[in-house]
């Protein structure tokens, strides 16, 4: 199953590939309107999902990093582990570890990982994400499908002779 990591290394390039455009093309805090309830903002966020511990003094860096590889590596383990018809489950992790590889790089090269997508209704915003959030989000959604699914049982034929 580790066939599906193609879908983790398009993750990390279109990734890493928009954060570097975003981050040469647009101005810190300065948004960029594109449509109605969507701008480009540049931001850098020390900590973790919705800037959680961004305020932490610096430790939370090599925390995160350190906890984004063992996930990374539990992920790999997993992927190898399924068997070839849990396709779903595949994609999912393979998104799932493409976005935290793609933090991961930022974090060690800049302490920080740069987000820019800003979604926003009036005055109020989604904190700011970027393509390696995304990814993760689409695949534990995908995970939590499956598990769903995969609870159920099937339907028993109701003309069952007796």
């Amino acid at each position: 199953m580790l066939k599906w990591t193609w879908i983790s290394l398009v993750v990390v390039v279109l990734d890493q590939l928009t954060k570097w455009m975003a981050s040469s093309q647009l101005e810190m805090f300065n948004s960029v309107p594109v449509m109605p309830l969507f701008n480009l903002t540049l931001m850098h966020n020390t900590g973790a999902a919705f800037s959680f511990l961004s305020d932490a003094g610096g430790w939370q860096r090599w925390f995160f990093t350190v906890l984004a590889v063992g996930v990374s590596v539990l992920i790999v383990v997993w992927l190898r582990r399924l068997p070839p018809a849990d396709k779903a489950t595949a994609a999912a992790l393979a998104l799932i570890l493409g976005g935290a590889v793609g933090n991961v790089i930022d974090r060690v090269r800049f302490g920080y990982v740069v987000d820019f997508l800003d979604v926003y209704v009036g005055t109020a915003h989604w904190p700011a994400f970027n393509i390696a959030d995304s990814a993760i989000t689409v695949g534990a959604v995908i995970l939590v499908l499956v598990s769903l699914r995969g609870g159920q049982k099937p339907a028993q034929d109701a003309q069952k002779p007796s």
